[in-house]
């Protein structure tokens, strides 16, 4: 059976650098495979406006496996596209029709500024993880596996905060642009640990105070944010931050 190929209006975001205003750009692109995953079916186009002399499509993109999360595009208005749990890199073509119009972005939010067309700069989840996504660990050799006992259901817990690719599709999503979810993430997967604990109230506050320092907005606790979630973090996540951030203010006093 010969596979039907599809023909697609693809409007892009087009920005030369960080000072250029850019705009939207129309490509038509055909012979494009249900099969092919979303990011191919960019490498297709890149490939011919190479060839035809022109500047190709910048998008950031490592494994294409949905973990590293580096694939950060809003597509029809929605990041990472229209199948839930999907992160860009693994949405596939067969999921649009043939003939279908497009549009493609890149994150949108002041602590993402554009570099060039659809590449952001992320370096303001950096700035959090530097500012307490870390523990306190001696030295020496390696402890026994059930040395420090921890509880089933913060166990689950802490690794469904885990999870979390550091992709930034909440942030996106934030009519706020807010990157609570992220930073709840972060401090919930370590703080629901024994290994967590010597840092836990210094943590919260600094990773909080990092947060508000990079530009992102404030939370308000629309649910945006875990709606596109490629990794399924639940709201009750950012509840966990809340609670210990009045925790580490009460012991700060």
């Amino acid at each position: 059976m010969t596979e039907k190929l599809m023909s697609l209006k693809l409007r892009i975001w087009r920005q030369a650098d960080a000072r250029d205003k850019g705009s939207m750009v129309t490509y038509q692109l055909q012979n494009v495979s249900p099969d092919m995953s979303f990011l191919e079916m960019l490498d297709v186009l890149n490939e011919r406006l190479t060839l035809d002399g022109e500047d190709p499509v910048a998008f950031d993109h490592d494994c294409r496996e949905g973990i590293c999360g580096m694939c950060s595009l809003v597509i029809n208005g929605v990041p990472h596209g229209p199948e839930k749990a999907t992160t860009t890199c693994q949405l596939h073509m067969r999921h649009f029709s043939d003939g279908e119009t497009i549009d493609i972005e890149p994150w949108r939010a002041a602590a993402f500024p554009v570099v060039k067309d659809l590449v952001v700069d992320r370096r303001a989840f950096d700035k959090i993880i530097q500012a307490g996504g870390f523990i306190s660990a001696p030295t020496g050799s390696a402890p026994d596996a059930h040395a420090a006992p921890v509880p089933k259901a913060d166990a689950d817990a802490a690794f469904e905060a885990a999870t979390c690719i550091g992709c930034g599709a909440c942030v996106a999503a934030c009519p706020n642009g807010s990157g609570m979810l992220f930073t709840a993430a972060k401090i919930t997967h370590l703080g629901l640990l024994p290994q967590g604990q010597p840092e836990r109230d210094t943590r919260v506050i600094d990773m909080l105070h990092a947060h508000d320092e990079a530009g992102f907005g404030g939370c308000t606790n629309t649910g945006e944010c875990t709606s596109v979630c490629p990794k399924g973090i639940p709201l009750e996540t950012i509840s966990r931050l809340n609670k210990d951030y009045r925790k580490a203010l009460h012991a700060a006093s």
